[in-house]
């Protein structure tokens, strides 16, 4: 399983990359697969506010229910639509297709895992 170096990951298994002040937001390779088939995405609306270890949505999968922890405090601007109409996207491509939500920095970002340290953390689990 890829996990890729220019990112970073939390201990729930949500991946984040920061440009220009936003952060874009998706699950693990590790987590999709762990979940099995995901069948349907919950994810708050352009506009909401979100903070950092709180639930934002909910990934529903043909095994379970897992709650979506933000990474990061903001406002979300933007939401992956295709993965209401095609939840298995983020089974297929969750680091690219797959991403679920882009939220605009309203604070510091957290300290997070490197690739290397979540590798270390997925391999203990």
């Amino acid at each position: 399983m890829s996990v890729p170096e220019n990112l970073s990951y939390t201990k729930e298994h949500e991946w984040l990359s920061v440009a220009d002040g936003v952060a874009t937001v998706g699950i693990t390779a590790f987590a999709a697969e762990s979940l099995g088939d995901i069948v349907f995405v919950q994810l708050p609306a352009a506009g909401t506010q979100v903070t950092a270890g709180e639930v934002f949505g909910e990934v529903e999968s043909t095994k379970s229910v897992s709650e979506l922890y933000s990474p990061v405090s903001g406002e979300v601007t933007e939401v992956n639509e295709t993965t209401a109409d095609s939840p298995e996207i983020v089974n297929s491509d969750p680091y690219t297709e797959g991403w679920l939500v882009k939220v605009r920095l309203t604070g510091e970002v957290p300290q997070l895992l490197d690739a290397a340290a979540y590798t270390e953390f997925t391999q203990e689990s």
